[in-house]
């Protein structure tokens, strides 16, 4: 029983470390584009305008 005191205030300090680590985020814009990197792996590196060229040798 004697368990439960602190079990009960470390799960209410986890739970509000939680809330604050959520809004941190959002706040900071980690979640602004969600859908971007799923899609950006389907594109070819050639098209997006990037044209690398192999260094010259001397």
């Amino acid at each position: 029983m004697s368990v439960i005191y602190g079990l009960i205030p470390g799960m209410i300090l986890l739970g509000l470390v939680s809330v604050l680590v959520f809004f941190w985020a959002v706040r900071n814009g980690q979640y602004e584009d969600m859908e971007g990197p799923a899609h950006r792996i389907l594109d070819d590196d050639d098209m997006n305008g990037s044209t690398k060229q192999p260094p010259e040798e001397r």
